[in-house]
């Protein structure tokens, strides 16, 4: 049996609102609320970047696994926001954390699947017996151009996950992913912001992926939507969340706890890992729980996970998403295009 044996979350204090950003560029900021069911973002200070926030998810994740970092055997960050081309994010956490030197650690990138790829990482290694424990780790600062359509979504976050076999607080029970050539969005090496397909975001790419691997892992298990008590997906927006819930068959009582879109913005890598987060934090024991994370380029990764009973005194080690998320300090946009450095010397 293997599974999550604790996880934390980071987000940034900082928060701008669509509204502030709308006037910028002079949109309707009640058409963008309408049209992506975003209110408001999560944005990185100028000393935030993806190690902190993997460094702070990670040592929540630690305080309710109550394991000693030195039994991680892996450590992996999944994010397209790396600080450094060439040198590993991970290998910061590990000394961070107080990991020991003899531990694979590398950084995953898949746009918005990488922590996810992560966890399916973990998962085959401690169920191989080749390590103990494994963290995996989604986080952003995800960029968007000034004026671009990304730029009221694109925000910062992130989720860690301790992955072992003893005292689990929840058992991944199955994972399938689902894969094409499919490039919606992508960033070439220099540039400093990602072009996006437009028309072709939603069908082939994020529909397609995350309603197949979500179908495909349900008819694996002979399951249905009705047997869930939970479903978390990918959220690059409020609307494309609640849409792909209700072409799967799922309420809202199902998906509500991890859609935090609206309130936080599209955390890229950490999207679907902060959601899983929050939805674990109300969870019981026995609740089954249905994530699905989306990448660009493309590619879905799905986990069925069922709710053990040391959720209920473990959960209460570390502060919950939604109280993270109520502490908040709101920034205009002169202070955000400073934090996020839009603005460039001549």
């Amino acid at each position: 049996m293997v599974g999550i044996v604790g996880y934390g979350v980071y987000i940034p204090l900082y928060r701008i609102k669509v509204e502030e950003i709308a006037k910028v560029w002079g949109d309707d900021p009640e058409t963008i609320i309408r049209g992506l069911i975003v209110e408001e973002k999560s944005v990185p200070a100028p000393d935030e970047d993806t190690v902190t926030i993997s460094v702070e998810a990670a040592r929540q994740a630690l305080k309710r696994g109550q394991i000693n970092p030195e039994r991680i055997g892996a450590i992996y960050v999944g994010s397209e926001s790396h600080p450094y081309a060439v040198k590993p994010t991970a290998t910061i956490v590990a000394e961070a954390i107080g990991a020991t030197p003899q531990l694979t650690a590398a950084d995953l990138e898949f746009a918005c699947k990488a922590g996810t790829a992560g966890m399916q990482a973990c998962l085959g290694l401690v169920k191989s017996g080749v390590i103990d424990y494994g963290l995996a780790i989604g986080a952003d600062t995800a960029q968007g151009a000034p004026g671009d359509a990304l730029e009221y979504t694109a925000s910062a976050g992130g989720a860690a996950y301790i992955i072992g076999r003893k005292d689990l607080i929840a058992k991944i029970e199955s994972t399938y992913s689902f894969t094409t050539d499919t490039p919606d969005f992508y960033r070439r090496e220099g540039m400093p912001y990602p072009r996006h397909g437009g028309r072709f975001t939603g069908e082939p790419a994020y529909f397609k992926h995350v309603i197949s691997a979500a179908k495909k892992i349900m008819e694996k298990e002979d399951l249905k939507a009705s047997d869930f008590n939970y479903a978390v997906f990918h959220q690059p927006n409020g609307k494309f969340y609640l849409k792909a819930a209700k072409k799967l068959g799922f309420k809202m009582e199902q998906v509500k706890p991890g859609l935090l879109t609206p309130m936080i913005g599209n955390t890229y890598s950490g999207a679907t890992p902060i959601g899983l987060a929050a939805t674990l934090d109300i969870a019981k024991p026995g609740d089954r729980i249905l994530a699905v994370s989306y990448g660009s380029g493309a590619g879905s990764d799905a986990f069925i996970i069922t709710v053990e009973d040391g959720i209920e005194e473990k959960r209460e080690l570390a502060p919950k998403v939604r109280e993270m998320i109520k502490k908040k300090v709101y920034v205009d946009y002169s202070l955000y295009a400073k934090f996020k450095e839009k603005l460039k010397m001549a």
